[in-house]
């Protein structure tokens, strides 16, 4: 199976923190501004998935922004969206995120889609600015996955996000590919014969 995963949330969070903290098991605290695509495998349940994940610096650009947005909407089959628990305004820009993936994902006509929210930067509780109950209460809400995560400290924490999100994802797919229940098969049958109906009329 293969998955495409977009890591997601506002500046100096620790997006690519997280993603090199997965990929490499070493923490970097300094990144540029660059867009990357990284493949990543990963043995959940005795199957190996392939992650595709999409890491790309914030913008503040309006309209740059809203059509990349829909890009990585289109692309993805899960997400990661990370806050920083001492920045009350990175919490507030990954609510916005949340309801604009469920508000988008639905115009697509796309399944439920997997989201893991994650609070980083554990490590500085003592600037702690938003609660980990506000981050599992968002979740619980929005039915997403939560994680509360030191990428500077702790690398099975980021590995557990993702392992976390790719069985979600995982779960997703084998849904989408289960054949029609009873009820599913009354539906198409029943939109058959009313579309031969309408027909011979």
């Amino acid at each position: 199976m293969e998955a495409n995963v977009v890591v997601m949330g506002t500046q100096s969070v620790g997006k690519s923190a997280l993603t090199v903290r997965l990929l490499t098991r070493r923490f970097i605290g300094e990144y540029g501004d660059i867009e990357s695509v990284y493949s990543h495998r990963f043995m959940v349940e005795g199957r190996e998935i392939a992650v595709n994940i999409w890491d790309s610096p914030y913008s503040q650009d309006v309209s740059a922004k809203a059509s990349l947005l829909d890009r990585k909407l289109r692309w993805a089959d899960g997400f990661v969206l990370a806050y920083s628990i001492c920045d009350r305004a990175s919490f507030n820009g990954v609510v916005r995120l949340v309801r604009t993936i469920k508000s988008a994902r639905g115009h697509l006509d796309a399944d439920e889609t997997p989201v893991a929210i994650v609070g980083n930067k554990r490590d500085l509780h003592h600037r702690r600015t938003v609660t980990s109950e506000e981050g599992r209460l968002l979740a619980l809400h929005a039915g997403c996955l939560f994680y509360e995560v030191s990428a500077a400290e702790n690398y099975h924490g980021v590995l557990a996000v993702f392992h976390g999100l790719t069985g979600r994802m995982r779960d997703a797919k084998t849904a989408a590919k289960r054949p029609l229940g009873l009820r599913g098969i009354v539906k198409t049958v029943s939109a058959v014969f009313a579309r031969r109906r309408t027909d011979s009329v």
